[in-house]
């Protein structure tokens, strides 16, 4: 037997030993201990997306959680199994957010100094949020995988505790607690959609469901542009993304756990991606339909929903955080409305004489269009006579209703232009 091969037989023996002490035993004292901390997020069933697929869908919504997504179990669970030796040392973590929150609210649960290195575009409410548990916020680096090797270095100079944020046993297993909730709410569960960003959730996940009931389908999502557990997948180990850029930015990881991508790639029984314009629209149908609001990372399992046939089937779909800030949740309402026809803007060009102006609300009145903006340009022109401009934004029930609108316009003799906005058609 090679070198080559005595190592690779031990990187697996290493992985699978770790992965073998994971038992159903472990995952029911985990929960117990995650159960002093967290809220009981009891299944939501939804009629809506079930009229979709055609299956029976459950919401998991962690978005409701304690700190407002899943992090707080494995945070919790992983502080829990510390030495108080290793406690008073000082706790450090790397976080785009809501691990950030969770190592936040479990450390100050056991009165630890807590360290966050979060990125330096964070959001200022993320920022406060996590200060509020009494934790020490460092801005450092673009993204996660910057601050993740700023907060190792830190721990090694300082003798910090670090808490990773995926790839560690405990926080593995306090993440899978969720599916214990899931077995005892639905025990004839046939599929489970998890989310992916380093994989820890859905390493803990899988790994429980499938000591429960090995024929539970267990489906990793990932952003299509932070693809990093399928890129691995691919090429056999826990690969490196050039970059991940994407507006799911909880899930934006660019390399997963060794451990992670170990455990998903013998329990995960397939990864779909999703592209960000899919997490606009989704964002929109769950505060529609559910009055839920939910962050992008946590909105890919339901986009996932409509990339599989499903018919029949009981399905869970866990929503993994809902912590947005309100500017970024106003600007994808608004492309979210774009992209289904529900606002556009149109661009008229008319005579400048009295009178157009009526008639152009009335042809969108008639056509059961609502105006919600004008805007009016008389130097488009040097001929006023010949044409000055009318910008209208109107308000319509979709995309079909869109299109009638501005049938109607044109037939009227106005000549609608649809204006794109930030890239998007119909809106200006």
């Amino acid at each position: 037997m090679t070198d080559f091969q005595n190592a690779a037989d031990s990187y697996e023996k290493k992985y699978q030993d770790v992965i073998d002490k994971m038992t159903m035993n472990v995952f029911e004292e985990a929960s117990e201990k995650v159960a002093e901390i967290t809220h009981k997020t009891e299944l939501t069933y939804s009629p809506y997306y079930s009229e979709q697929t055609g299956a029976k869908v459950y919401l998991k919504p962690e978005n409701m959680q304690t700190t407002g997504s899943f992090k707080i179990r494995g945070c919790y669970y992983k502080i829990s199994r510390l030495t108080q030796e290793q406690r008073d040392k000082g706790l450090i973590a790397a976080s785009a957010g809501n691990h950030a929150l969770g190592v936040a609210m479990a450390g100050s649960h056991f009165g630890c100094r807590v360290l966050i290195v979060m990125p330096v575009n964070t959001p200022l409410l993320k920022v406060n949020h996590t200060e509020s548990f009494g934790a020490e916020v460092i801005l450092h680096g673009k993204n996660y995988d910057d601050c993740n090797a700023y907060a190792k270095e830190l721990a090694d100079k300082h003798g910090y505790t670090f808490i990773h944020s995926f790839d560690d046993p405990d926080v593995i297993i306090g993440h899978g607690t969720m599916a214990m909730e899931i077995i005892k709410e639905l025990p004839t569960v046939e599929y489970v959609f998890v989310p992916i960003g380093g994989g820890g959730l859905a390493a803990g996940v899988a790994r429980l469901l499938k000591l429960f009931n090995p024929n539970i389908k267990v489906i990793g999502v990932e952003p299509f542009m932070a693809a990093c557990m399928k890129k691995s997948f691919n090429e056999g180990h826990a690969a490196t993304l050039k970059s991940a850029n994407t507006i799911a930015d909880g899930a934006a990881v660019k390399t997963p756990g060794d451990l992670t991508f170990e455990i998903c790639r013998e329990y995960l029984d397939d990864i779909l991606t999703i592209a960000d314009e899919e997490l606009i629209v989704t964002f929109l149908d769950l505060m529609e339909n559910h009055k839920m609001v939910a962050e992008n990372a946590g909105l890919l399992t339901i986009a996932a929903l409509r990339h599989m046939n499903l018919k029949g089937k009981k399905v869970v779909s866990i929503i993994g955080g809902g912590n947005i800030d309100v500017i970024t949740m106003s600007s994808i309402v608004q492309h979210g409305l774009v992209e289904r026809g529900r606002i556009f803007t149109v661009s008229l060009l008319l005579p400048d004489t009295p009178g157009q102006l009526v008639a152009v609300a009335t042809t969108i009145a008639d056509a059961q269009g609502n105006v919600v903006k004008l805007e009016h340009n008389q130097f488009v022109s040097v001929n006023r006579q010949a044409a000055v401009e009318l910008k209208v934004t109107i308000e319509a029930n979709g995309l079909e209703h869109r299109e009638e609108i501005i049938d109607k316009l044109a037939e009227g003799g106005f000549r609608p232009k649809l204006v794109a906005y930030n890239g998007q058609v119909g809106i200006g």
